[in-house]
């Protein structure tokens, strides 16, 4: 039986543009539907089998293990890195992964999910399958896509006809792509990072890309990345059912 890959859920970040609700509540904290954002992704890592759990922080840090507690209500070991206490502030998406690996990966070739707490895509599966063929392979991420949002016009990455994500410029279908922070990672992605430093994840997966060792796929079900008051405002105004896929 294949072991269950384990994930991070990203929680680090200030959320500035969803202020004045982030002065006092941590953004994946915020509720959706009567339950917190991240609790929507540790519900579902749960359901497709992944037990073990790191979620970062530093914004407001405390608030977050004391709503969550050890994970076991949701049927998960939950382990928290501790940015803030450690080093005064969050260490962005590669610098969070890099502190964390320990928890995450036994050695530099062990891959794990990464998911951001202040997305909602209710619809998405932590596929068992789908984990356990990344991990065979040597592929140094699998990321999803989606449609370029509003917000960011331009998009992020292009993809290729061969599912390769594509670094510099659009792709045979003359498109952009935005990362959807929602991802396979193998822990040689991140690993050269020395604990606590502070690193954004965009250069590594751009870099990558030109290796031809990221893939890519446009994820189709409902996701929205909820940056602003009235956005949080919409997803609670709208029924439930209406965001899965």
């Amino acid at each position: 039986m294949t072991t269950p890959l384990r994930a991070i859920v990203l929680a680090a970040g200030r959320g500035n543009r969803m202020r004045p609700l982030t002065d006092h509540t941590p953004k994946p904290l915020l509720p959706v539907h009567g339950k917190p954002l991240i609790q929507w992704h540790l519900e579902a890592l749960a359901r497709d089998g992944v037990r073990e759990v790191v979620v970062n922080t530093a914004w407001l840090e405390d608030q977050i293990p004391a709503a969550l507690g050890d994970g076991s209500r949701f049927g998960l070991t939950i382990r928290y890195s501790m940015e803030g206490r450690d080093h005064g502030d969050a260490l962005e998406t590669a610098g969070g992964i890099a502190k964390a690996l320990p928890w995450l990966a036994d050695g530099p070739d062990d891959a794990f999910w990464v998911v951001s707490g202040d997305i909602f895509c209710p619809g998405f599966r932590f596929d068992a399958a789908t984990g356990a063929a990344f991990a065979a392979g040597d592929r140094l991420a699998h990321l999803w896509l989606v449609p370029n949002p509003p917000f960011h016009p331009k998009g992020d990455f292009g993809l290729g006809d061969d599912g390769f994500g594509l670094a510099d410029g659009a792709g045979p279908d003359g498109r952009t792509w935005t990362y959807s922070n929602l991802a396979l990672c193998r822990a040689s992605l991140c690993a050269h990072l020395a604990a606590g430093t502070r690193a954004p994840l965009g250069p590594l997966l751009f870099d990558g890309m030109r290796q031809h060792r990221i893939t890519a796929e446009v994820y189709g079900g409902a996701w929205e990345n909820v940056g602003t008051p009235e956005q949080l405002a919409a997803l609670n105004a709208l029924p439930p059912d209406g965001y899965t896929s």
